[in-house]
């Protein structure tokens, strides 16, 4: 597991409310006990201040399993880079 790994992990641990809860790249949100809609936006505002991005509206929903989510952040985290 790199970083980026953990530390969703973690988030997802923590806002799902789940110790156990194990996050891999095809971990899909209906997957997740717990990640409706409103668990959904929780989540990503978590990842959003953790990580110190924002994503669009479109990359707030527009992914369909961790894999995507991951590509999404690490693109920002990238253009964050000087």
């Amino acid at each position: 597991m790199n970083q980026i790994d953990v530390r969703l992990q973690d988030l997802a641990r923590d806002v799902f409310g789940d110790d156990s809860l194990v996050l891999t790249d095809a971990t899909e949100p209906a997957e997740v006990p717990g990640w409706d809609s409103f668990g959904h936006v929780n989540f990503m505002l978590s990842v959003e201040h953790d990580f110190g991005v924002a994503f669009s509206e479109e990359e707030f929903v527009g992914f369909a399993d961790i894999r995507g989510l991951k590509r999404i952040l690490t693109d920002k985290l990238v253009s964050l880079q000087p």
